[in-house]
């Protein structure tokens, strides 16, 4: 693994859009031309081997057993808590809630948030980001995009009002691409005494934040976007708005005292985290940001900025292919081939090797925005290049000639 701070030079040695030697850290890629990186990302050795130790020499249960290997694994647990913080510019390693993925984290707050009213969110939002709302009970306002696709901030502001209580946006949209500009979205939403929540799932593995300097109130990520394990993800809040909040599930290590007649909780993060955690899911998560942090998170975004532009340029040359979003989209571009449902699109490019995606994306109402049932999209990550792109190209192609 590299050292920190080395990263970009590694990238840069090889040209912003050459493939860096990281590919071979991933051995589920080899020669697969892999571009779903926006619905989870391939995961690197350090990664898998910190879930094998995990599993294997170092378990142990966490917070209960007085022995040593419980002990040890205690602190390793709580080691990833502090790094976390620390990656996503967190006042404290108290306001990290480990919980199953940005959905449980959504859902949480929704439930749990005191104050219950109108929520504000977009045209652009996943499925994730609009049921959790529903199901808690809370009145739904949506605002429309520009027209590069674009949460319209402008719009945003003529529609809130102070019986909005939360406003909840993508930070970066899973099938647009397109960036939140956080700091004006919170400003909007403290004008109103509403608080703003960032579904950061896109954001986090391609962007550097700092959640406390971004003025947000809540963010939520999955650990298997970031090229750590499925089922582990963390809610981010500001301390005092947590500890503010019931918990949504009970059992047990989140209580403080437990009687027949009646229960006191821990504090946070505790009174979140019921149960026996996903211990070596954030073991996991820990390798996944350290690996993260040792390539950077700039030139992460560096890499990605010009496969994007690559990408769309090739794409814009074939003149039966739609783009959709912004040109500056961060690490994702969708499409669609004329005459031909990106379902098709996607076994064809199965077919040539390609890994693309193609439905809905999780994300219906913004479908029924862009007037289309779905789309196909290429997102990318740390172990793409240039051939990607151009075995995209050519699966088109014959995409192209088989539907004339």
């Amino acid at each position: 693994m590299a050292e920190e701070g080395r990263g970009f030079d590694k990238l840069s040695q090889v040209g912003a859009l050459g493939i860096s030697s990281y590919r071979a850290d991933f051995p589920g890629i080899g020669d697969w031309h892999y571009l779903d990186t926006a619905a989870t990302a391939q995961k690197p050795q350090v990664v898998i081997d910190a879930i094998a130790r995990a599993y294997g020499p170092d378990y142990a249960t966490v917070h209960r057993g007085v022995y040593a290997r419980s002990a040890d694994m205690t602190l390793a647990y709580e080691a990833a808590r502090r790094r976390v913080a620390k990656f996503i510019g967190a006042a404290s390693e108290n306001e990290i809630v480990f919980v199953r993925g940005a959905t449980e984290g959504i859902n949480l707050v929704a439930q749990s948030y005191p104050e219950k009213g109108r929520v504000l969110l977009s045209q652009l939002e996943h499925h994730s980001n609009i049921v959790p709302w529903q199901l808690a009970g809370w009145q739904v306002d949506v605002c429309s995009l520009t027209s590069d696709g674009q949460i319209d901030l402008d719009a945003a502001e003529a529609m809130l009002t102070p019986d909005h209580k939360m406003v909840s946006f993508a930070h970066v949209s899973n099938v647009l691409g397109s960036v939140l500009d956080v700091e004006r979205a919170a400003t909007l939403a403290h004008a109103v005494g509403a608080k703003l929540l960032l579904d950061s799932c896109q954001a986090i593995p391609r962007l550097g934040v700092s959640f406390t300097n971004l003025s947000a109130d809540f963010a939520v990520f999955s650990g298997h976007k970031l090229y750590g394990p499925t089922g582990i993800g963390v809610l981010w809040g500001r301390a005092e708005l947590l500890d503010a909040m019931p918990p949504m599930h009970g059992g047990g290590a989140m209580i403080d005292r437990v009687t027949f007649e009646r229960t006191t909780y821990a504090p946070p993060p505790g009174r979140f985290e019921a149960g026996t955690p996903h211990i070596v899911g954030v073991v996991g998560l820990h390798a996944a940001i350290d690996y993260v942090d040792s390539i950077g998170l700039d030139a992460i975004h560096a890499h990605e900025t010009a496969l994007v532009a690559q990408c769309r340029d090739a794409l814009r040359s074939m003149n039966s292919v739609t783009l959709y979003g912004p040109e500056n989209s961060a690490g994702i571009v969708s499409f669609n081939v004329e005459g031909v449902h990106p379902h098709d699109v996607g076994t064809i490019l199965d077919e040539e090797g390609v890994a693309v995606r193609a439905g809905h994306h999780c994300c219906q109402p913004l479908m029924e925005y862009l007037g289309v049932d779905a789309t196909a999209r290429a997102s990318f990550g740390i172990y793409n290049g240039p051939d990607d792109i151009a075995a995209l190209v050519r699966g088109l192609e014959r995409v192209r000639k088989l539907f004339g």
